[in-house]
């Protein structure tokens, strides 16, 4: 949820009779495409894109309907789809709130796919009965649809009416999608009763923003006693009074939107998009004080710590009590027993993948089942953590598929993740999480990077915001020896070590794979190789970096030319793709940890060889000391060629700004490393 909830029922009795209506006529009639939508001239510009949003146009205003106020909030959308890969489009997911008895309808759904068929429109309308419901959260049901007869040059739409009785889940408005938008328009008409807050992101100007006022009559029946919120009157008995109250009329319209493109290292799209979001302030009715309903990050820490799905679990999951107990007396130092404590709680209760805050059911349920949300194994640590003598508290945050979290606006539903947090004797924080063994104790899973999480403190004034810096990096090192022969042939042995991040990511793919997968994977990129000897070493310790070791030969290419070789020892061992390949980005590059990777290659040459032409050293430094790429080639000996690749990157995020020159950077890098070394005969 967004916050506390709120119905009509709980402000009383307010009726709307009359409604300021906005000027501009809408940008859209449902049932009537343009017949230019049909002809190819019109998508020339869309030639790379898959479908094409020609209209999304959606409104949203409060009714009073069976003594109670509404959300009616509705959308016409219309798409043209222009290749097999934009048939996604015609797959519409509709996310509806509930709560106890009450949930959020659809009315008024209906859908029609146009096809020209010799030189004539012809309409296929949606078989209603066709959609169906998916429960996506324990308050979220998603209704799913998919408009029928769908081509290459289809021509889909589709209307509905989302009503609701939660003033606190006003819906938001993304104008930017997958596909290129050429016209996206919201439009909001709120009585001077109900007061949001309003946050417009993205990297696109609005083309259009206008705010204009209108009056409304409204009808408010008052009794004896406050309905909630103070509507009552001092007359006694219940009675009737005709106001004229202000309308506010908010338009919001972008144009041209191109289309959001997925990039590398970055969080979910939600946190990049163009869209506009709402979040319920306060209310003020007539014959009342204004009411403050917006949340304060200490009311969100009071409301949990007393939720029967978080704070009160915490005090029940002491099913651990007798194991860990004696690790007070045996692990002295806070670390060593919140680790020893964290791998007891992994021992019991599994992660099954599912990322939440609270529970669903009870600690017990999880630890009997021995499988959990990230709440069910991170509340029980906690727990458990306490039961042996160490303070711990829950630390909220939002995993990086789920978006970052704004902190100067207090919404629970931002989190989805929990973590424990150990204050130590130094001042410093220790940030325990048991859903990832493959990670040591102190090092948040790669998905929790993501900016700052919530401490909750039982004094609220206590309650702060926590830095997620990580804790270790992404390192990968290799050795290599290489034996280059008279033909070009090549032989090898390779030792490697992975850590930190890169080392959970080695073990986790080794897990899921097996060795003899595993090690057919790393060799399949490179063309005949053949790898007789394989071996692992600290497997099993996250404490040390995941070691690998194994030869391997490689023949000649039959092409190779007598007497000059020309040999490009990096290129098995690197990635030859620059992963920015645009010229440009609007939005950070977050990597979620700095990283480290290093080559050293020793080549010997053949017998009667040496090395003709030496590449130059480079050293690229990224400004502000944000990184740097290190390369070299040298004769350590008489045939004996050693070349140095060594790429740091010391931030986990670089800014937008930083782009054209983080990408030059990774250019200058591969180009360097793909330098061939020039090796010939002796004469």
């Amino acid at each position: 949820m967004k916050q506390t909830l709120l119905s009509a029922a709980a402000l009383g009795a307010v009726l709307l009779s009359a409604f300021g209506a906005q000027a501009q006529n809408a940008p859209i009639k449902y049932g009537k495409p343009d017949p230019a939508d049909f002809t190819a001239a019109a998508f020339v510009k869309d030639s790379a894109a898959a479908a094409v949003v020609l209209c999304d146009f959606g409104t949203t205003r409060f009714e009073y309907v069976n003594n109670d106020f509404q959300l009616q909030s509705e959308r016409v959308t219309r798409i043209k789809i222009l290749k097999k890969a934009g048939f996604d489009a015609a797959t519409v997911e509709i996310p509806l709130y509930h709560h106890d008895t009450r949930q959020e309808k659809i009315t008024g759904l209906r859908g029609t796919t146009y096809n020209l068929v010799n030189g004539k429109m012809v309409p296929t309308k949606l078989d209603v009965g066709t959609s169906f419901t998916e429960e996506r959260t324990p308050n979220v049901r998603i209704r799913k649809f998919t408009l029928p007869d769908v081509r290459e040059g289809s021509v889909i739409e589709y209307n509905y009416t989302v009503t609701s009785d939660f003033f606190f889940n006003f819906q938001d408005w993304t104008f930017q999608h997958e596909i290129p938008v050429r016209v996206s328009e919201f439009r909001a008409s709120i009585p001077e009763y109900f007061h949001y807050k309003m946050l417009v992101q993205g990297y696109h100007a609005l083309d259009e923003q206008t705010q204009s006022e209108s009056t409304g009559q409204y009808s408010i029946r008052s009794g004896g006693s406050d309905v909630g919120g103070g509507l009552s009157t001092s007359r006694q008995g219940p009675s009737t009074d005709v106001v004229t109250s202000r309308v506010t009329n908010y338009r919001w319209a972008m144009k041209n939107v191109p289309a959001f493109r997925d990039e590398p290292f970055m969080t979910t799209s939600d946190d990049y998009v163009d869209r506009i979001t709402f979040q319920l302030a306060g209310l003020q009715f007539p014959n009342s004080a204004y009411q403050n309903v917006a949340g304060t990050w200490p009311k969100i820490d009071m409301e949990l710590l007393n939720d029967e799905n978080f704070g009160l679990q915490m005090n029940r999951g002491n099913f651990l009590r007798e194991q860990v107990k004696p690790l007070a007396a045996k692990y002295p130092e806070l670390p060593a027993r919140a680790a020893a404590v964290r791998q007891l709680v992994m021992a019991a209760v599994r992660y099954d993948g599912t990322n939440r805050y609270s529970t669903t059911g009870s600690l017990r349920k999880a630890y009997d089942a021995h499988r959990g949300s990230s709440a069910d194994v991170n509340l029980l640590l906690i727990a458990a953590l306490r039961d042996a003598g160490v303070e711990a508290h829950p630390l909220l945050l939002s995993t990086r598929d789920h978006g970052r979290v704004n902190e100067s606006q207090p919404m629970l539903d931002r989190f989805n993740y929990v973590v424990a947090l150990v204050p130590l004797a130094d001042g410093k924080d220790l940030l325990v999480d048991a859903t990832e063994p493959l990670l040591p104790c102190g090092v948040l899973p790669e998905r929790c990077l993501n900016q700052s999480g919530r401490l909750i403190m039982p004094k609220s004034e206590n309650g702060r915001w926590v830095s997620l810096v990580p804790s270790q990096r992404y390192v990968h090192y290799q050795q290599v020896a290489l034996t280059l022969d008279d033909k070009g042939g090549l032989s090898g042995k390779v030792h490697e070590e992975h850590a930190g991040y890169a080392g959970a990511q080695a073990r986790a793919e080794l897990a899921n794979l097996g060795e003899k997968k595993y090690l057919s994977e790393m060799a399949r990129p490179h063309a005949g190789w053949t790898v007789p000897k394989f071996a692992v070493a600290e497997r099993d310790n996250v404490e040390k970096p995941l070691a690998l070791d194994y030869e391997f030969s490689q023949p000649a290419d039959d092409n190779t030319p007598a007497g000059t070789l020309y040999l490009s020892p990096l290129r098995d061992f690197i990635s030859d793709q620059n992963p920015f390949r645009h010229d440009d980005r609007l939005f950070p590059v977050d990597f979620g940890a700095p990283k480290d990777d290093t080559q050293t290659i020793t080549l010997t040459l053949p017998a009667g060889y040496e090395l003709a032409e030496m590449p130059k050293p480079a050293v690229v430094e990224l400004p502000e000391q944000g990184g740097r790429f290190l390369y070299s080639v040298a004769a350590v000996s008489p045939g004996v060629v050693q070349l140095t690749s060594r790429l740091t990157l010391r931030k986990p995020v670089y800014a937008a700004a930083e782009y054209v020159q983080l990408r030059e950077f990774y250019r200058i890098m591969l180009e360097k490393q793909a330098e061939k070394l020039v090796i010939k005969k002796k004469a």
